[in-house]
């Protein structure tokens, strides 16, 4: 069969499934609702049962074509149950339908286009997607500790995963957009249901055409499937809160939990559920019952990577959940980037991300600079709902800036900015008009900046596959041609380091990519050593003391700072002028990362433990022997931009007591060592690095150009100012 039609047989698989799981659900839970909200919810519902299923089959790795495929028959045969019959919301003004569907045609054709054309986004290509293929490759979950987006939780990409065997990644994109489309039905139906339809028109097709919006919904992404299932958790309570239909509420807990398990960022949809049932003095069973349905369905995610990480909400919170495997220094840097972009000055966030579009990675249009005008609506008690749980939903946005974190909140806050004027529906309907107009692609493009992230061409010919998926890749997408490269020119048992993300969906090969875990780190601090001379073991802290029999030693941290790190290269102990030889059966410990604390006991001038958290008093690093050792010096190597570290010494007496030396360290200045270009290289082979990449624009590219031969390096292959490098 043509490609095209596998693809469409990939998404309509999921879709199908998901309203066959959807109808079986609300058959065993049914509840007042009219037909056009029945079918959001069927969508909403069998999408969150579908995503466990998955969950359990990638767990059980059981994940192959054939499972997938009697999975989806097996839940798309559901459609064929009788369900009760429903009324039907009364019919829009003509007028209104008429004027609106025009926008929402158009934008739903381009984004139906855009997510049917080979995937082209950044992070769709690198992760979201890069993830399903290993999965669907592994059958399964491999145990992935060296990239922390495969911590984060995945509840869309199991969409992905089952539309993945036939649809590949145009059929993930797809399913995306599916949610792109129930998003605004859902707003819709939100406003015939509680009585201002024409302002929940308009809302609806104000969200629709948001720039961000429809590039997000149109691509293997997740934010938009987040505003839906978060906005359609919200809808059911207030069904719930209008009918006491209780029924519906294990639907709205398993939304709740659903979002969670689609993006952390949306946690916040499970105590809005909670809190909003004992306000309104629900039941206290039906609270528990809807905790429990958001638990099913957030638990597996924090089981999985409690099991495999050591933390249940990894990559984050690692000072409460310490691991090997993310360090808490990234983390906080990650929070402190996250929060900037690079922006020097934060009230440049309204202009950026309504008009401008390129430093926070996508716009909403200019519409949303009257975004304050939805506080007109707090006269009535709807409005008081939308804005108290948009606002609410808006909070994550202070900690990741992005346009596309506004998404999440955004059917919240253009239901309040219409309503507040829903006595003038015409005027309504000219501004969504205008809004539709500004947002227009071509349109677009006159005022917003040249790189903001939107819709851009209309690739109808790479959609149809009438342009190969190759060329178009080729031509529109230079990360396709560096995966080719890796896929061609590194075996398949070679691992790639490289400092930036690589793009996963298009290579089989394993990279590790140096901010994404603690390996990572590592080894990228060790690979950039050698040009840094900071960085090196050029300081010692030196503490001559009478000699002594101890069982134990160790230095013990007494200083703080807000941003420096300690970082101890090499740990000595000496006994008349000899270094006492190190002995295996010595027990090293180190608070905190006690899991690195041997890289201080390698005689490597490039390894090291570090504490990977700013100094604090009581961080220590001890040695204890099996038996009584004498020494008379330790000395303790570190990096020579290491200012704000002060030791104090410690020995351990026979009673197994820690006993403070009343002895300062002096300091001596070492000589920079040599050859730390091959010792970085060696390393790099100890973690089974076979191959380097490096971007032209790269701090060490110039050096390692320039001196490949003392790196150890070949040059195998060039593209788009990426340089690939094996390992001799």
């Amino acid at each position: 069969m043509p490609q095209p039609v596998y693809i469409l047989l990939g998404v309509a698989m999921t879709v199908l499934a998901s309203f066959g799981l959807g109808r079986e659900f609300w058959r065993r839970f049914p509840a007042p609702l009219f037909r056009e909200e029945r079918t959001a919810f069927e969508f909403l519902t069998g999408s969150a049962l579908l995503s466990l299923i998955v969950f359990l089959l990638a767990a059980a790795h059981v994940i192959h074509k054939g499972t997938i495929v009697a999975v989806a028959i097996g839940a798309a045969a559901l459609l064929f149950r009788r369900r009760a019959p429903a009324p039907s919301f009364p019919l829009l003004p003509g007028w209104l339908a008429a004027t609106l569907a025009i926008p929402a045609l158009a934008f739903g054709v381009w984004g139906f286009v855009h997510a049917f054309a080979p995937e082209l986004s950044p992070d769709g290509s690198a992760y979201h997607l890069g993830h399903v293929w290993r999965y669907y490759r592994e059958h399964g979950f491999p145990a992935i500790t060296t990239n922390l987006y495969a911590n984060l939780s995945q509840g869309m990409e199991m969409l992905f995963l089952f539309a993945y065997p036939f649809g590949k990644y145009s059929g993930a994109a797809l399913t995306h957009f599916a949610f792109f489309l129930c998003l605004p039905w859902l707003i819709l139906s939100y406003g015939r249901r509680f009585g201002f339809p024409a302002a929940s028109a308009c809302a609806a097709v104000i969200v629709m055409v948001v720039p961000v919006a429809g590039i997000d919904g149109a691509s293997a992404y997740n934010d938009v499937a987040v505003a839906a299932v978060m906005f359609g958790s919200f809808y059911l309570l207030r069904i719930w809160e209008q009918t006491r239909a209780h029924s519906i509420l294990a639907a709205a807990g398993l939304l709740a939990g659903f979002a969670f398990a689609i993006k952390y960022t949306a946690f916040l949809a499970v105590p809005f559920a909670l809190v909003f049932l004992a306000v309104k003095r629900a039941p206290w069973k039906r609270v528990a019952i809807t905790g429990a349905c958001a638990a099913a369905m957030m638990a597996p995610w924090l089981v999985k990577n409690a099991v495999v990480l050591g933390n249940p909400v990894s990559p984050f919170f690692n000072q409460w959940f310490p691991n090997p495997h993310i360090h808490v220094s990234w983390e906080q840097q990650y929070k402190r980037d996250m929060q900037t972009y690079g922006l020097p000055d934060r009230r440049a966030i309204p202009l950026e991300v309504t008009i401008r579009g390129q430093a926070l990675n996508g716009l909403l249009g200019p519409l949303f600079l009257l975004a304050p005008l939805a506080l007109l609506s707090l006269r009535r008690r709807e409005g008081r709902y939308l804005l108290s749980a948009g606002l609410l939903y808006l909070l994550p946005y202070y900690g990741n800036i992005g346009t596309r974190f506004l998404i999440a909140p955004l059917p919240f806050i253009a239901l309040a900015m219409t309503l507040a004027f829903d006595r003038f529906p015409r005027s309504l309907a000219v501004v969504t008009l205008a809004h539709a107009v500004s947002a227009w692609p071509h349109v677009l493009n006159l005022y917003c900046d040249q790189y903001a992230w939107r819709f851009d061409a209309f690739e109808w010919r790479a959609a149809l596959r009438w342009e190969s998926e190759h060329d178009f890749l080729m031509r529109r997408c230079f990360p396709y041609q560096v995966a080719r490269v890796l896929q061609e020119k590194v075996p398949a048992n070679g691992r790639i380091i490289a400092p930036g993300q690589v793009a996963e969906a298009f290579t089989s090969r394993e990279s590790l990519v140096v901010y994404q875990s603690a390996e990572g780190q590592n080894i990228g601090v060790q690979l950039y050593s050698p040009l840094i001379r900071d960085w090196s073991a050029a300081r010692r802290h030196h503490f001559r003391i009478p000699a002594v029999a101890t069982r134990g030693v160790r230095v013990v941290q007494l200083n703080t700072h807000e941003r420096d790190e300690w970082y101890v290269f090499e740990f000595r102990i000496f006994h008349r002028g000899a270094e006492v030889a190190r002995d295996p059966q010595w027990k090293l410990r180190a608070d905190p990362m006690p899991w690195e604390v041997q890289a201080a006991f390698d005689n490597s001038p490039l390894t090291g433990w570090r504490s990977w958290q700013p100094i604090r008093p009581g961080m220590s690093m001890e040695v204890r022997f099996p038996s009584a050792v004498t020494l008379d010096e330790v000395a303790i190597d570190s990096p020579s931009a290491e200012y704000s570290s002060a030791m104090a010494l410690e020995f351990m007496d026979e009673q197994g007591n820690w006993k403070r030396v009343d002895v300062r360290p002096r300091l001596y200045q070492l000589g920079y060592p040599l050859g730390l270009r091959s010792a970085a290289t060696g390393i790099m082979k100890a973690h089974g690095i076979t191959h380097v990449l490096l971007h032209e624009g790269d701090h060490m590219a110039p050096d390692v150009e320039k001196r490949t031969s003392d790196w150890n390096f070949i040059k195998i292959a060039e593209v788009a100012g990426f340089r690939l490098y094996a390992i001799r």
